[in-house]
């Protein structure tokens, strides 16, 4: 394989809702009562550095939030889930046993119903989405909302989020204390759009189609018959089941059912692909706003399970719709398993929440969603990030260690990558070099950072620090540590290649002080440590482009670029192959298996297990600095490593 430098990033969520008609406790544009609270918010853009404000929103614009309650008996459903359920709840139990009361509920949306706010309550009552305008919710809340233009930042999938002119709060937004004591977090007081998915492009030009029997050029049945999902496909290939997409962009129309029948080979009659619009949706398809994303996502997952059906919950790239996505979802308890992969570093989400711009709560409240999506037996994968230990390196453009939210959520199986082999020769203007990769390792793009120096004229740290590429991992700042990662050793230290040290201190964010550059080592000493935080991935598999899959995006005809494209990565892709895995697992076994983590945990624990560790320590098995854990059964590389996923279905099988 001929490969050229420079490696390339790309970009690549209402049914179930009841609407509520609340009664009208007070004359509409009361003010509030005297005794009130402030509330953590989401995203504010009036608080990204180098906003500027233009004026007043006018008081006619339409605004979409959302208010998360407080679960009730949280630490009750925490433990639940972490042990392991046995049987799941429909919508309705869990809103009786765990939902925000039917009081609590009322009194809000009475409350914003007094201002000409409409209301809907997600059927676990948990999400209130409102919808009114900038001067209903300035009333309503004791805040301002001014129009702010927004210079480009830095995005989290390696690429730059544009230039926006949005409206914003100026501030954390009031309610009454007897309201406020049952809302966990308010989300949607501006409309920026701050996210970006995990999908990465290796950098060499297709122009004829690709072969798939090629590294780079995968399909889904690679994906299967390397991980053990293929012996099953005898058994069951997810009829009666049904997978859901969470996304922030929209889908190409029939981009993956002929992706599905005329390149993946797995035509099914009789499966249905609903796209579900929540809060009104994402736009129009664009290549610009991540649509490579959902294509591969619903391509992958669908081809995986052919006899499922699939739901793409595509909303608007903001707070209120990510979170709105996962709600509606768990409001259908349509879903078998769901997945998605997008995310943003921990560090980003500390450093806006230090600056004002984002709640504290952000990542309890995406917690919730999971919890309730786990509660029904919804078994929930996300992306574990493409920049190696150093998350936060693309988003914030901060160089500490850091792993990607909302794949910390204890609630969710993290997924990692891996580099399976491959060999090729990489160009530059400087001549060519070989690259070789003999066996399944972490991913981590170091193993190309000495040939491309070679290949380029630039030094080894210049070619290190532009290429800071591989599976995320790491240990949680955020999250505590999981009860059934206790289960296994490795989860609580680590094993290390130190190539970068992070130096050059500064303040990312008015009040939040992090290293903004490296130290490069070609020869980095193997240290070792401890964490105490939630371990990330959970387990992994092939992400790295160079080996990596197929990509049918017709929104490419708009960029010029080919519809179908080789070369494409990124743990954007195991995301959903575990997602449409258990959609066939399901259908073996008669029944939803729910969240992987503690039975897999537990498995893994056992003498038999159906994951292989890729224990490997040193430099050719790491993803930038984790490397394997010599006897031990999880290291943060790659988690508990490879997945034998028919294996898995008979363990729990048993396990039932």
């Amino acid at each position: 394989m001929a490969i050229f430098v420079r490696p390339r990033l790309w970009a690549g969520l209402a049914a179930g809702v009841l609407a509520v008609a609340a009664p009208v406790a007070v004359a509409a544009g009361t003010a509030q009562a005297a005794s009130s609270e402030q509330i953590p918010t989401g995203f504010l853009a009036s608080a990204v550095p180098g906003a500027s404000a233009f004026g007043t929103t006018p008081s006619d614009t339409p605004e979409q939030v959302s208010f998360i309650m407080k679960e009730n008996n949280v630490a009750q459903l925490k433990s639940a889930v972490t042990r392991g359920l046995t049987s799941f709840d429909t919508v309705s139990q869990f809103a009786a046993k765990y939902g925000a009361s039917r009081s609590a509920v009322s009194g809000l949306t009475s409350y914003l119903a007094s201002f000409g706010i409409k209301t809907s309550v997600y059927a676990g009552n948990v999400d209130v989405s409102a919808s009114g305008t900038a001067g209903e919710f300035d009333s309503a809340l004791s805040i301002a909302t001014k129009n702010y233009h927004v210079p480009a930042r830095r995005g989290t999938s390696g690429h730059e989020i544009p230039a926006q002119t949005v409206y914003s709060a100026t501030g954390a937004p009031d309610l009454p204390a007897s309201i406020s004591s049952s809302v966990l977090a308010i989300l949607g007081l501006t409309n920026y759009a701050p996210f970006s998915s995990n999908a990465v492009h290796e950098s060499r030009p297709t122009t004829a189609t690709p072969s798939p029997d090629q590294p780079g050029a995968y399909l889904p049945s690679d994906f299967a018959s390397r991980y053990g999902l293929a012996p099953l496909d005898k058994e069951g290939d997810g009829a009666g089941e049904t997978v859901g997409i969470v996304t922030l962009a929209a889908v190409d129309p029939g981009a993956p059912q002929y992706f599905w029948s005329n390149i993946a080979g797995v035509p099914r009659t009789g499966r249905t692909l609903t796209v579900d619009n929540v809060d009104g949706g994402p736009g129009a398809p664009s290549d610009a706003s991540g649509t490579g994303e959902t294509d591969l996502d619903i391509e992958q997952s669908g081809a995986l399970a052919p006899g499922a059906n699939v739901i793409d919950y595509q909303a608007p790239n903001t707070d209120p719709g990510f979170i709105d996505a996962f709600f509606s979802a768990a409001s259908r308890n349509a879903d078998d398993s769901l997945s998605t992969s997008w995310g943003e570093s921990e560090t980003y989400v500390a450093g806006t929440a230090a600056a004002g711009a984002e709640t504290s709560a952000y990542e309890a409240a995406f917690d919730e969603a999971f919890l309730e999506l786990a509660d029904q037996g919804t078994s929930v994968f996300d992306a574990a990030g493409y920049q190696a230990a150093y998350d936060a390196s693309d988003d914030i453009e901060t160089t500490n260690l850091a792993v990607d939210t909302p794949a910390d959520s204890p609630y969710a199986t993290a997924s990692g990558g891996t580099t399976t082999p491959w060999s090729g020769t990489i160009s530059g203007t400087d001549g060519t070099a070989p690259v070789s990769v003999s066996s399944q390792r972490a991913w981590g793009w170091d193993y190309l950072w000495a040939p491309t120096a070679t290949v380029s004229g630039e030094t080894y740290a210049q070619a290190a620090t532009a290429s800071v590429v591989g599976g995320g991992g790491g240990f949680s700042v955020v999250e505590a540590r999981p009860s059934y990662q206790a289960l296994v050793s490795g989860t609580s230290n680590f094993h290390a290649v130190r190539y970068l040290t992070p130096t050059d201190y500064q303040e990312v964010d008015p009040g939040f002080v992090e290293p903004t550059d490296w130290n490069v080592t070609a020869t980095p000493p193997l240290v070792s440590g401890g964490g105490s935080g939630r371990a990330v991935p959970d387990v992994s598999a092939d992400a790295d482009p160079y080996s990596g899959y197929l990509l049918y995006e017709p929104s490419f005809a708009g960029v010029s670029q080919p519809v179908l494209q080789s070369g494409w990565g990124g743990t954007s892709f195991i995301g959903p192959q575990f997602n449409g895995s258990t959609a066939v697992i399901d259908s073996v076994l008669g029944h939803r298996i729910g969240l992987w983590n503690p039975n897999l945990y537990a498995f893994a624990a056992g003498s038999h297990s159906p994951v292989t560790p890729l224990n490997q320590v040193g430099t050719g098995n790491d993803n930038i600095y984790y490397t394997g854990n010599p006897g031990e059964q999880y290291n943060p590389a790659t988690g508990l490593g490879l997945p034998n996923l028919a294996k898995f279905a008979a363990d729990l099988a048993v396990g039932r």
